[in-house]
């Protein structure tokens, strides 16, 4: 991955305050095993948020009157997956922030290991922890994210029995939103950088994609993403948010971090990949177009063309602060 120095960073405490973040939305059923595995966690000290994009289910009378310990930030309005752990981050008191899915249940050394990389690799603003499936224990949803010359986000390992080939510690392009934790001061670096309101996710994004696009901002940037296997957690897959939902902005989203970050060099060598890639979801789309979620991956690809070029300004911002050569970046692409 390079061995560029990274960008000046303010150092971590030997024991810095940890703050996870939990963006929730009706999702009451999912906050007891979430809750209780957070609480149980080793590692101190630690912040637990809870965000509420503005529930009807009782999510937060449950904070109130069951997890005192947890601080709970309640929203009028649902902002998504982006407006909701950028909420949490604004009040969150840690040096490292950590994003959680209402829908896991971490293991109990989960935090302790996010933290622990990021002490020991200072290069590094970015921590990435291995996620397995909730209800298949010994199959991986994520081992880290991957990005390809084709300009399609994937999970490391998604869907593979868990063998031990994901278990050494490396540098990868990116970690899953699901589970991932962030040094601050990158967060508060790259947030002026093709963000909205100077925030770390994207808030046009609402959800899905929003951490492919932050992972993009934060290599370009100078900063690295380190794969810590010990980070443990179990996920719901798509327990709060799949189908027609997740084919729309995942349609949509793909072609706005391609608009955003993608060097327009490595752009135009991958062109024809790119394009390949596209047509292939088009074509996959069409052929099933009777399905709900077809249809809404078809129109997502619509948006992401039609919003395409509001990505302009933010990407020549993005592109105008890169601190690493093209080399560096396709060394990244899988």
């Amino acid at each position: 991955m390079g061995s560029e120095a990274p960008p000046a960073q303010s150092p971590l405490s030997s024991s810095p305050l940890a703050s996870v973040v939990i963006p929730n939305w009706n999702g009451v059923h999912h906050l007891p095993a979430c809750l209780d595995a957070l609480l149980a966690q080793t590692y101190s000290p630690l912040e637990v948020i809870l965000v509420d994009n503005g529930s009807t289910d009782g999510s937060q009378t449950l904070v109130t009157e069951q997890y005192p310990a947890v601080r709970l930030l309640a929203l009028d309005r649902n902002l998504g997956l982006t407006g909701g752990n950028n909420a949490g981050f604004r009040i969150a008191q840690g040096e490292i922030l950590i994003s959680l899915n209402n829908d896991t249940e971490a293991d109990p050394n989960f935090v302790g290991a996010l933290v622990a990389a990021l002490l020991e690799h200072p290069g590094a603003g970015i921590a990435a922890a291995k996620m397995r499936l909730y209800d298949r224990r010994d199959h991986l949803h994520s081992a880290g994210d991957g990005y390809g010359r084709d300009g399609i986000p994937f999970n490391r390992g998604v869907w593979e029995k868990d063998e031990g080939q994901y278990d050494k510690a490396d540098w990868i392009f990116g970690g899953c939103g699901g589970a991932v934790a962030y040094r601050r001061t990158m967060l508060d670096e790259i947030g002026s950088l093709g963000s909205l309101h100077g925030a770390p996710f994207d808030e046009s994004f609402f959800m899905y994609c929003e951490d492919v696009d932050l992972n993009w901002r934060a290599q370009l940037a100078g900063w690295k993403c380190w794969y810590t296997p010990q980070a443990l957690v179990y996920h719901k897959l798509s327990a709060t948010g799949g189908g027609p939902i997740a084919s729309y902005y995942t349609g949509r989203n793909t072609l706005w971090v391609i608009a955003k970050n993608y060097p327009s060099t490595l752009l135009r060598r991958n062109a024809s990949r790119v394009l390949a890639a596209q047509w292939a979801v088009t074509r996959d789309a069409l052929r099933s177009w009777r399905g709900q979620a077809a249809r809404a991956r078809l129109r997502g690809q619509l948006a992401g063309m039609l919003g395409w070029l509001k990505m302009r300004r933010t990407r020549q911002a993005i592109q105008a602060a890169r601190r690493v050569p093209d080399d560096y970046v396709e060394r990244l692409l899988d």
